[in-house]
C-alpha cells in the first residue's frame, strides 16, 4: 500500500473477495437453518462483509466536496438505484414472486438497499465530516438509537442507513498512512488470522439462531423481539466486535495484483446481477431439492466463484454499462 498502484490493488482484491462473500451469503441463505456449518458461516460473513464494504466506500470519498459531487453520486448510485428497482420489479412479477407489477421506489427490492444508503451516507458526509472523531461517536449513537424506534424498517432503508453509517465515516476519517499503519504492521496479519478463526470458532458454538436479524439491521429492537433497553448495549457491542473482524479481514488482504483483481473493480455488476441468478435458482429448483445441496460445500464455493467471474467479467460489462453506469 506505498503506491497508488499498489493502493489500488489491495482494494480491488479486498472488493472481490468481500463480493465473493456477498454472492456466498446469499446463495446459501435458503440453507442455512438445516446445516449447522452453514449457519455459521452465514453468520461470520454477515457480521462484516457489508460493513467491510461499507468502509472501503468511505474511504474513497474523501472527495465530496469537490464540484460536481452530487451529480457525480446521482448518476452512479441514485439513478441505477432507480433503474434496477424497476428492473426487479419487472422480474419479480414475471417469476411469480409479486401476484402484481408495482414500482414502489420507496422499499428497496432485496440488495438495492445498499444503493439507496450509500447515497444517504455520501449527503451525511457534509453533516458529520465537519465534527470528524465527534462526528463518528454521535454517529454510532445514532445507530444506537434508530433500533428503538418501532416503525423504522425497509422504508427508504432508514434502519440500515444509521445502523451502518459508522462504518462508512470511519473510512472516510482514517486516511492511507493511518491504515497502513493499522494493518501493515509487524504482526497484524497474524493477529487478523486469530480473530478470524477465533470469531468462526465461537460463531460455531455460541451463537443463538436469533442472532441474524441483528447482523442484517434492517429492522428496529421490538421488530426482533421484547424491546429492552439493553438492547442498544448489544448494538454497541455488535459495533465493536465487527470493527474488530473488519480489521482482521483487512489484515489478510494481499496487496500484488492477482487474476481476480479485475473484478474488484466491476464489483457493482455483480452485485446487481447475482440476485436475478440467486433468485432464479430459489424458484426454479424443488425445495428438497435445494436442501440436498446443503452439504455440498465445494459446489456451493465453485458456483458463487463462477457467478462472480461471469458478472464481473469483461463481456458482462461491455453489454450491460449502459445501465449500470449509464454510459453507452
Amino acid at each position: 500500500m506505498t503506491s497508488t498502484s499498489k493502493r489500488s490493488k489491495y482494494f480491488d482484491n479486498a472488493k472481490f473477495i468481500l463480493i465473493f462473500l456477498v454472492v456466498f451469503g446469499h446463495l446459501i441463505s435458503p440453507l442455512k437453518e438445516e446445516d449447522g456449518i452453514l449457519f455459521t458461516l452465514y453468520t461470520v460473513i454477515f457480521l462484516f462483509h457489508m460493513p467491510a464494504f461499507i468502509f472501503i466506500s468511505g474511504y474513497f470519498a474523501k472527495g465530496f466536496k469537490k464540484k460536481g459531487y452530487i451529480v457525480k453520486s446521482i448518476k452512479k448510485i441514485l439513478l441505477p438505484y432507480f433503474i434496477f428497482q424497476i428492473i426487479y420489479s419487472v422480474y419479480y412479477y414475471l417469476n411469480g414472486q409479486e401476484a402484481s407489477l408495482e414500482f414502489d421506489f420507496l422499499h428497496p427490492h432485496w440488495s438495492l438497499w445498499f444503493l439507496l444508503s450509500l447515497f444517504c451516507w455520501n449527503l451525511l458526509l457534509y453533516v458529520f465530516a465537519r465534527f470528524r472523531w465527534v462526528g463518528f461517536c454521535f454517529s454510532i449513537g445514532l445507530g444506537i438509537a434508530i433500533g428503538f424506534i418501532d416503525d423504522v424498517g425497509s422504508y427508504l432503508s432508514l434502519s440500515r442507513t444509521f445502523v451502518f453509517f459508522p462504518y462508512f465515516l470511519l473510512g472516510f476519517l482514517l486516511n492511507g498512512d493511518q491504515l497502513k499503519k493499522a494493518i501493515r504492521s509487524k504482526y497484524s496479519r497474524h493477529v487478523g488470522l486469530v480473530i478470524i478463526l477465533g470469531t468462526l470458532f465461537s460463531f460455531g458454538f455460541s451463537l443463538p439462531h436469533n442472532v441474524v436479524p441483528w447482523l442484517l439491521g434492517d429492522t428496529s429492537y421490538a421488530n426482533m423481539g421484547q424491546e429492552e433497553w439493553v438492547d442498544g448495549l448489544y448494538r454497541g457491542f455488535q459495533y465493536l466486535l465487527t470493527l474488530i473482524v473488519v480489521y482482521g479481514f483487512l489484515t489478510v488482504i494481499p496487496s500484488n495484483p492477482l487474476k481476480v483483481s479485475k473484478i474488484g473493480e466491476r464489483t457493482l455488476y455483480v452485485y446487481l446481477f447475482h440476485g436475478f441468478i440467486i433468485k432464479s435458482l430459489e424458484v426454479t429448483v424443488i425445495d428438497q431439492n435445494l436442501f440436498n445441496f446443503s452439504g455440498q460445500y465445494l459446489l456451493l464455493i465453485i458456483l458463487s466463484f463462477v457467478i462472480c467471474l461471469i458478472l464481473g467479467s469483461y463481456v458482462t460489462k461491455k453489454y450491460t454499462r449502459p445501465i449500470v453506469e449509464l454510459k453507452i
